[in-house]
């Protein structure tokens, strides 16, 4: 009797060292996020200060100009150095703020490992950047051309995805549903009533996917959508708006609880 008590004491203990891990790690996430947004707004400062050293500069390069002085060509190279680097700075500002906004953090190791692994299952359909904790499915299988309605066959795999992302690993995160289109233009009528714009139909694919997770068991409160239609390609579209392949898709982002 006494061996059953302890072995129920270890294994308590057990339990909660899984969920003060789980804990730390969320709290390790937020703490990420936090430090993310002090970086992108003291390299925001660090911008709007070289823009005005820019503007300065260019009034100089003018004040050069009507005085035929020597500097101008130094104050050129001084103007373009800085304009170089607030691109890097506007860039890297826009990658972190992406981050943040999706939590863009990599997930647990045993959370990326089964998703790993769900992606490796069906690679025509789905990828899994273990990076940013994205799920991506391929638009041109989840759904037929010009519609919001997921084939059956990729029901099955958003169904298999709610499966993990209910697990205990999985179910403490959030989960951001974000559409994508190309820019190939809605024109058919029947289609442009239901969807007026790439924006809605991006959209509607989602809010698609998230009724079928909501049905698969993941509390609508773990749940948003975003739709970006063709604003957003990870590949350049074809010329005369022909679009492209790969910015067709639905991503599933996995995120810290309430970020």
């Amino acid at each position: 009797m006494r061996t059953v008590k302890l072995s129920a004491f270890f294994l308590l203990c057990i339990c909660l060292a899984l969920l003060n891990g789980c804990d730390s790690e969320l709290k390790d996430l937020r703490i990420q996020n936090d430090t993310q947004r002090k970086k992108i707004a003291d390299l925001g400062s660090q911008a709007q200060t070289a823009s005005l050293q820019i503007d300065q500069l260019n009034r100089q390069v003018a004040d050069a100009n009507e005085k035929s002085s020597i500097n101008e060509d130094a104050l050129k190279q001084q103007i373009d150095a800085l304009e170089e680097d607030l691109q890097k700075k506007n860039e890297l500002v826009a990658s972190m703020q992406q981050k943040l906004l999706y939590g863009g953090a990599a997930l647990p190791v045993e959370l990326s490992t089964m998703l790993e692994d769900f992606a490796k299952q069906q690679p025509e359909l789905v990828t899994f950047d273990e990076n940013m904790g994205i799920v991506r499915f391929k638009s041109d299988l989840l759904f037929e051309k010009g519609s919001d309605i997921v084939t059956p066959e990729a029901v099955e795999s958003v169904k298999s995805l709610c499966a993990i992302l209910n697990s205990e690993q999985g179910k403490k995160f959030d989960i951001i549903i974000a559409g994508h289109t190309d820019d190939i233009p809605i024109l058919k009528p029947d289609t442009k009533a239901k969807h007026p714009t790439n924006w809605h139909l991006s959209a509607h694919r989602a809010i698609s996917v998230l009724d079928i997770m909501g049905a698969n068991n993941i509390e609508q409160q773990r749940m948003s959508i975003r739709g970006f239609g063709e604003n957003r390609p990870v590949a350049p579209n074809k010329p005369n708006k022909e679009g492209n392949p790969q910015n067709r898709r639905v991503e599933i982002y996995i995120v810290p609880e309430g970020v």
